[in-house]
């Protein structure tokens, strides 16, 4: 059983700034890619920002130079920090991890966290 636990998101003013956390627990083996999706009402689940088990990341243009993803392995963790918050960045987020449970057994799966609700507006 594995369980990712979302927390950091919050009502922000546009320019504003907010760090997302993500935790994973449970029985892990090891954990490949991490990311960070998002979801506004009406509008489709979109990648926002994604992080490599060997620490490369890539980012939807439209977050490039504002939001920054890093992960902590020790913790099982993945963080997205945002800053310059615009409205359009409204959305609920989404952790998403693809790992590994058993040493013996090479099969990997996407676990995905709640949500977490981030809201940008004066």
């Amino acid at each position: 059983q594995v369980q990712l636990m979302e927390s950091g998101g919050g009502l922000v003013q546009p320019g504003g700034s907010l760090r997302l956390s993500c935790a994973a627990s449970g029985s892990i083996y090891s954990i490949n890619n991490m990311g960070w999706y998002r979801q506004a009402p009406g509008k489709e689940r979109e990648s926002v920002a994604n992080i490599t088990s060997g620490g490369d990341t890539d980012y939807v243009d439209s977050v490039k130079g504002r939001f920054t993803i890093s992960r902590d392995n020790a913790k099982n963790a993945v963080y997205l920090q945002m800053n310059s918050l615009k409205p359009e960045d409204t959305a609920v987020y989404y952790c998403n991890v693809r790992l590994r449970e058993r040493r013996n057994i090479f099969y990997e799966y996407d676990s995905w966290g709640r949500g977490t609700q981030v809201t940008v507006s004066s």
